[in-house]
């Protein structure tokens, strides 16, 4: 088998055996579970395999279909609300015969149905009114099926064995299922019916409906998922009426958004994609016991992981703090404290990815807790400082600190098998992953003449974040009282890391750094985005970042719509590729926020617009986990990837890093402990001329501000009101406001 055919068990590649019937999917999600349903608001079991009710990694009802007898209903329109709370549909009747050569004309009945998410069940209600001239008879009909198939089988890997399904259980209120896994838990889902069903068989229940001319009936499902280990039955979720939950649900979104920041622009359509961003990082954030935490991405990744959760978090730090305080909270308290080849753990290493699924809880996978990321630790790092800047929470930084130092040691010696002072990764465990960077495809790592790169790898955006974590812990360990010692050899540690990568990573001829150095030491000279992360971190000298951002901005980088995760001309790029040649929003809003931080601004606002531009297309003004890397064409979309999540925690946090990155916003809790807001030359793209922030939370105080592009292009600042921050600002033309009470 050459490096060009896909292992299925090495990569963990998520199979598309077929085309999307329709790619506007629509999903909502609570906390450990979530549904990916079609615009009817169905569970099709046709097309792609991800339509279901999951919870916890499992597949509790894999079929969920609507029929007006034998016939399907016609779609009229189909949303997700701007908060991401309800789904609802309308729909109406297609012609239906009756009896006595009667037709009832279509668009004589409209169906109203709504649907909602709230403590493992999903509510689905409909409400039907007879807008025709005669009375309207027929079978309200949902078909329903239970597979219980873990996310992993639906990814496409198979099974030797399986737990048993039960039989279904009939009942006067509506069904039960259940699967006895080979984990030990039983997996039930309940269909409960209001009003009573008119009939219920084993795959179906039905509501024979007779509606005279504007009469109006009201129907409702409550799906619940429940689990348990060690008993004969699970326990039962309460289940609540329909407005209930959905009242509960909007008043918890209500409450989240009522204590972050307000961002308004004076561009519509950038404000739907900055709400929309902003709601799909509420949607995605989860209770976990050691608070909130983002989960990656819906379907394939929704779950812990460290690096998106860290990422995430930095991106929306300067909005919402809270975010890293549950990454740094969860992953501190999961940090690996033994090593363990068959997760590929290893002391203070941080975790990758965490599965509750019965796979994953039986060894078949080995990601029920799985460290297999090069880069989590130091990002780890990074956050614990930059929280810190952002915070000056000096109670929660002494508690981190412990975890900060074993982070630090694993860098030193694990990260550092070889002592060359470069942080390099390669598997333990012959069923993890073959990458453990960001880019983690089995072929995103490879030479010039497109051969697959042999581990141990020392990918170059790792090493830019073990200079800025020995540097943001030196800062970290100073403000907390560590012997001076400590910090002068955390900065020594990180300037001869700089040093180092400086030599032996930069590429001259292609103006960029090599994108790894492989097991032989050899350079991986490939032209990618990972160089661009350099910028990000600030390990790039500046006349070699200023080269590098040419170089991701030159034809064969830039698509129109973003950077390539690799150039055009490279031997393996593919633009349809998930890390070969690929957009992902995430990884343009680093490499923008690093070319802020170098001051180049129009290389900033090319990617912003590139992004903002591709938002105005996706469905919701959603942006995707990535999207296809062909070069934009005038008057055409960009081309989605088959199997893209949406939404994706850190292609949402892009916005909001790209906002930043152009307004030059810089809030902090300075070292006497006051709250302070600095612009550090702020710019707006030519379709924004005002952004106001209001109710920007910093330490205990609180500030509003308004920015306004001028004619002559520069930036006027306004503090409109500040309640205990002190503001600065670099700019032109600005009201500069002291320290107010």
């Amino acid at each position: 088998m050459t490096d060009e055919v896909i292992r299925v068990n090495d990569s963990y590649y998520i199979l598309a055996t077929s085309t999307r019937v329709d790619d506007r999917r629509r999903v909502l999600k609570y906390d450990d579970t979530f549904a990916v349903f079609d615009r009817y608001g169905d569970i099709e079991n046709v097309g792609p395999p991800e339509f279901g009710l999951y919870h916890h990694d499992t597949r509790y009802l894999s079929r969920l279909a609507l029929r007006m007898g034998e016939h399907r209903p016609l779609l009229l329109s189909s949303t997700v609300k701007e908060d991401n709370a309800l789904f609802t549909i309308d729909l109406t009747n297609p012609d239906v015969p009756q009896a006595n050569n009667v037709v009832v004309p279509r668009g004589s009945l409209h169906l109203f149905r709504s649907k909602v998410l709230w403590q493992a069940t999903c509510y689905d209600h409909l409400r039907l009114h007879n807008y025709g001239r005669i009375p309207i008879e027929l079978s309200l009909v949902f078909e329903v099926e239970a597979d219980y198939a873990d996310l992993f089988e639906v990814r496409g890997l198979q099974r030797v064995r399986r737990g048993t399904i039960r039989e279904a259980r009939v009942e006067r209120q509506g069904l039960e299922f259940g699967y006895e896994g080979l984990d030990g838990r039983l997996r039930r889902t309940r269909v409960q019916c209001t009003p009573e069903p008119t009939h219920v068989l084993p795959d179906r229940v039905i509501f024979d409906v007779r509606l005279e001319p504007h009469q109006a009936a009201e129907y409702e499902l409550a799906i619940s998922c429940e689990w348990d280990r060690g008993s004969t039955e699970a326990v039962q979720t309460p289940i609540t009426p329909f407005r209930d939950a959905a009242t509960r649900l909007s008043g918890t979104i209500e409450s989240a958004r009522a204590r972050a920041p307000e961002l308004v622009t004076s561009n519509s359509q950038f404000n739907f994609w900055v709400n929309r961003s902003i709601a799909d990082l509420q949607l995605l954030s989860t209770e976990t016991p050691t608070g909130t935490y983002p989960y990656a991405g819906i379907p394939w990744f929704c779950t812990p992981f460290g690096r998106d959760g860290i990422i995430t978090a930095l991106e929306c730090l300067w909005f919402d703090p809270s975010i890293a305080r549950g990454v740094l909270a969860f992953l501190a308290a999961t940090q690996a404290d033994r090593d363990d080849a068959d997760r590929d753990a290893q002391p203070g290493k941080i975790l990758h990815e965490a599965r509750a699924g019965e796979m994953a809880e039986l060894l078949e996978v080995p990601f029920g807790r799985y460290y297999g990321s090069v880069d989590a630790t130091p990002l780890f790092v990074m956050l614990a400082g930059a929280y810190y800047h952002r915070t000056g929470d000096s109670a929660f930084a002494r508690q981190l600190w412990p975890n900060v130092l074993r982070a630090l040691a694993w860098m030193d010696t694990y990260g550092d098998a070889d002592g060359d002072g470069f942080i390099e990764y390669a598997r333990r465990n012959p069923n993890g992953l073959v990458q453990q960077g960001w880019k983690d495809s089995t072929d995103s790592v490879f030479h010039a003449d497109g051969t697959l790169a042999e581990a141990p790898i020392a990918l170059c955006e790792v090493q830019g974040y073990a200079y800025a974590a020995k540097r943001v812990a030196a800062t970290l360990a100073e403000a907390l009282g560590e012997p001076g010692s400590v910090v002068t050899d955390l900065r020594r540690q990180a300037e001869n890391l700089r040093q180092r990568f400086e030599d032996q990573f930069w590429c001259d001829d292609l103006g960029t750094y090599a994108l790894a150095l492989d097991g032989a030491k050899r350079l991986c000279r490939v032209r990618t985005s990972n160089a661009g992360h350099c910028l990000f971190t600030g390990i790039a000298s500046p006349e070699r970042a200023r080269r590098v951002a040419r170089t991701l901005l030159g034809d064969t980088a830039f698509s129109g719509w973003g950077v390539r995760t690799v150039a055009a001309d490279e031997r393996r790029y593919n633009p349809m590729s998930y890390h070969n040649g690929s957009i992902w929003p995430h990884d343009n809003a680093l490499l923008a926020a690093g070319m802020a931080r170098y001051g180049l601004q129009t290389e900033v606002t090319r990617i912003l617009e590139g992004l903002f531009e591709s938002s105005r297309w996706f469905d919701l003004h959603r942006l995707p986990e990535l999207f296809c890397g062909f070069h934009r064409r005038a008057g055409e979309s960009p081309t989605l990837y088959p199997v893209s999540c949406a939404p994706q925690a850190w292609a949402a946090g892009a916005a909001l890093l790209l906002v930043q990155a152009c307004l030059g916003l810089s809030p902090i809790v300075g070292a006497d402990g006051v709250p302070e807001l600095t612009v550090a030359a702020p710019f707006l793209p030519s379709f924004l001329r005002e952004v106001q922030i209001k109710n920007l939370r910093i330490g205990r105080g609180t500030i509003d501000v308004m920015l306004t592009r001028l004619a002559s292009g520069e930036v006027h600042v306004d503090v409109t009101r500040a309640d205990g921050v002190s503001f600065l600002n670099s700019g032109p033309g600005s009201r500069q406001l002291t320290r107010s009470a």
